[in-house]
């Protein structure tokens, strides 16, 4: 075969994945050398006051150097006008140096047919960070916009696509920018103190990490935890020195059904809040090595109750908490991984709504190796004494994780669990007596619900990320959070003055309420203790707990039985006047009704042969006591009136997290909401029952026929029912079980209870306070530092741009 040497070459063509590829390689090679010109060009014009001059582009039309260049074509874009303009380039100043200088952005790093005036991409940029971003939107309106005054983009020229590749690389040039004045600021900022947190987290909250010296204050916040802590007679206490929450959110999600979504698209050349996937998958592989490797048993029913070592409560309320808690089971789907590549966000935030770091979630489920991922970070960048107050929303089984399958060992020790106040209605009393923040040292007024406000101020952004590129859905969060930071710095001095005078509020209200009550600090304290160490302390066996379950269940079944044997016997004497009802229609409704009794006298039987003998003769003894019998009934009147409180809560908790919603799911959450609605009286109705059963119990008391030291349960006040505060006092059983022969005052004592209250607000008050204080400290010694540093940083740099 002969070829001819005068063929055409062959044609080679370039996929569009690799041409983006390639368009993304040249950006990131070109921005760095952008910074330069762009604080200049915002330093000249006031930042971007005055309006962009074409006239420098034709006095710079010559290269000094005289290379062999080019003259390029471009549209620009206006806010009032399109016009076309000539560009000379060389190989010594490019088209995206040339178009800088004069107030414009470039749509491609190397000839570009497009420049949008910076005026325009800096207001769209302030728009998007506040409404939903849509880039088809604005284009579509910027183009009809201009289209009236006369304006005319050819059809083959459409400005969405160009726009849109300008305005994402005009976005991370402000952000290159913006971190190359921090790192010479910071470079002129280095504490002379040493083990100093990160820079990184001085910069992330300068109240949380900033300062001359982050142990400035720790002593006195010490000493006021011992001089508490003396009187419980346990384990040393301390103060956590920064105060973080976790929490984790399954609405951020990407869809699958797009295109490519398997690969990524290139990342940008930032830096971001969240933890790199390598270190995730490293953390999530080490998690379940060491789970595997230590796989345990079940704690069984009939086991003895016990506290767990490292734990402070027993297992049977951690197993209560557990069930209570989505969060708490890995294995629960919340995001379909068939239908979404990323299922979610978690975030590690301090107490003053600062994201630290965040973590992209692929799992179905709320898996604690994420979690865990955020903790080893934080302690990355602390000094290696400085201790930290975690506040999740499952933070006792997070801590009993960690002890169980030894997870952070050299770190337990500087780590205090708390949970976060909004979701501490889900868990059992006696979590709460030591995991709430407001029953625990150290925490002061800190709520632990700082993520939940993030997550309302990123749902605009839910729609677009849902169909985003992967990295492009981490940068675009980046740079909502960024945003979030800079009004929240300006806020800083409102939001001290703000908490300032909301605690001294409180903590004068506590202290004129002990003045009132008039007790001993030191005995309320010793009666807390007390209170702590009885509900807390383990079940004898859990089987004594299920037999009290027995008997109500039983004293339910012997009610139900003799309803219906009232309703038979109420059919028997309509039966004798046969003209009020057919006699076959009665006789078919009555041996419904024995089959119905016959069905309830098996179960009672059954129920009773369960018991045992020990059981038969307790049951025997509570039926043969008025008293006893309706205290059984109260308790399971309140067993049940909190078990639908808890569970209103958790369906309201779905509705206000419900951001964005199909057509279905609107109305599904209407209808749960009606749902909702409709439950309410019936609640209302358990409250007056339990509370009518309250006083046939002090009407029993008072003609003498209750037990020796029988102390009377308390009522249930029908107002702020549907609060679940931490304080109502739904959560305790007061009167409620077991007569003991000298009842305690933090129990049957009113003003002991009221005291035990205001004193636990005092000391938090007290707390907050100090943490204000030094707080304040901070945030001034890090705005005289940063000025100094910024101050040294325009002499070094030696150019009046800065």
């Amino acid at each position: 075969m002969v070829v001819s040497v005068g063929s055409p070459r062959r044609r080679t063509y370039v996929s569009g994945h690799t041409k983006r590829a390639n368009q993304w390689h040249a950006w990131t090679t070109l921005l760095p050398s952008l910074i330069e010109p762009y604080r200049r060009h915002l330093h000249d014009t006031e930042n971007l006051r005055t309006p962009s001059n074409l006239g420098q582009l034709k006095s710079a039309r010559r290269c000094t150097r005289n290379c062999v260049g080019c003259t390029l074509t471009i549209t620009c874009v206006f806010f009032d006008a399109l016009k076309v303009i000539e560009v000379d380039t060389c190989p010594c100043v490019g088209a995206a140096q040339r178009l800088l200088r004069a107030g414009l952005f470039p749509c491609a790093p190397s000839s570009p047919t497009l420049a949008v005036d910076l005026r325009v991409l800096r207001f769209i940029e302030m728009l998007a960070l506040r409404t939903a971003p849509n880039v088809s939107a604005w284009t579509d309106t910027l183009e009809a916009y201009l289209h009236g005054m006369g304006y005319k983009l050819p059809m083959k020229d459409r400005l969405r696509r160009r726009f849109q590749r300008s305005y994402h690389w005009y976005r991370v040039l402000e952000r290159l920018s913006q971190e190359h004045l921090n790192n010479l600021v910071d470079g002129q900022c280095q504490s002379s103190v040493p083990d100093q947190p990160s820079l990184y987290l001085q910069e992330r909250c300068p109240l949380c990490f900033g300062g001359d010296d982050w142990r400035a204050g720790r002593g006195a916040a010490d000493l006021y935890a011992s001089i508490i802590t003396f009187f419980f007679q346990l384990l040393t206490f301390f103060s956590p020195d920064c105060i973080v929450c976790i929490d984790a959110c399954f609405t951020q999600k990407r869809s699958n059904a797009h295109h490519e979504s398997n690969t990524h698209d290139p990342p940008n050349p930032t830096h971001s809040v969240f933890i790199d996937e390598t270190t995730v998958a490293a953390v999530e592989a080490a998690v379940d090595a060491k789970c595997k490797r230590q796989q345990g048993r079940p704690h069984g029913a009939n086991q003895d109750d016990s506290v767990e070592p490292g734990m402070r409560i027993p297992t049977s309320v951690l197993d209560g908490c557990g069930e209570s808690f989505v969060a708490a089971d890995e294995r629960r789907q919340k995001a379909s991984t068939r239908f979404f590549s990323d299922t979610g966000l978690m975030t590690l935030m301090c107490r003053h709504d600062r994201v630290l770091w965040l973590v992209n979630m692929t799992s179905p489920g709320e898996k604690q190796h994420y979690a865990l991922a955020l903790i080893n970070q934080l302690f990355q960048h602390i000094p290696k004494e400085m201790r930290v107050g975690i506040l999740y929303d499952i933070g006792c089984q997070l801590e009993r994780s960690c002890h169980k399958w030894n997870l952070l060992p050299s770190l337990l020790d500087r780590i205090i669990f708390g949970i976060s106040v909004f979701h501490a209605y889900g868990h059992q009393w006696a979590c709460q007596v030591v995991y709430h923040p407001r029953k625990r040292i150290g925490f002061g007024l800190s709520d632990g619900e700082g993520c939940e406000r993030l997550w309302s101020a990123l749902k605009l952004l839910i729609p677009s990320l849902r169909v985003s590129g992967f990295h492009q859905r981490l940068f675009t969060l980046d740079i909502q959070i960024n945003y979030l930071d800079e009004r929240s710095l300006d806020s800083y001095g409102l939001w001290l003055s703000r908490r300032w005078t909301a605690t001294q509020k409180r903590l004068s209200s506590a202290r004129n309420a002990l003045v009132t009550i008039n007790l001993p600090a030191k005995t309320l304290r010793s009666e807390w203790h007390d209170q702590v160490q009885v509900q807390t302390k383990p079940l004898p066996r859990q089987t004594s707990g299920q037999a009290h379950q027995d008997f109500a269940r039983i004293i339910t079944l012997e009610d139900t039985l003799q309803q219906s044997r009232e309703t038979l016997r109420h059919s028997k004497n309509r039966l004798a006047n046969p003209t009020h009802i057919l006699v076959v229609d009665a006789d078919l409704d009555m041996d419904d009704m024995r089959n119905r009794i016959k069905s309830l006298e098996d179960a009672r039987k059954r129920q009773k042969s369960a018991l045992g003998i020990d059981g038969r003769r307790k049951l025997s003894k509570l039926q043969g006591s008025l008293f006893l019998l309706t205290r059984m009934k109260a308790l399971a009147v309140k067993t049940r009136l909190r078990d639908k409180l808890r569970h209103r809560k958790f369906e309201l908790a779905k509705l206000e997290r419900a951001y964005r919603q199909s057509v279905n799911e609107h109305r599904l959450n209407e209808h749960t909401s009606q749902s909702v609605k409709r439950r309410e009286p019936t609640i209302t109705a358990l409250v007056q029952k339990y509370n009518t059963l309250c006083q046939e119990l002090e009407l029993i008391k008072h003609q003498g026929n209750a037990p020796q030291n029988a102390v009377l349960p308390h009522h249930i006040n029908k107002e702020g029912i549907f609060d679940l505060d931490v304080d109502d006092g739904i959560w305790e059983d007061v009167g409620l079980h077991e007569d003991v022969p000298h009842p305690p005052d933090w129990l049957a004592n009113n003003s002991v209870r009221d005291g035990i209250r205001h004193l636990l607000i005092r000391d938090r008050c007290k707390e907050e306070t100090q943490r204000l204080s030094i707080e304040r400290c901070r945030l001034q010694e890090w705005a005289r530092s940063t000025w100094n540093g910024l101050e040294k940083a325009v002499k070094t740099a030696g150019v009046c741009y800065y």
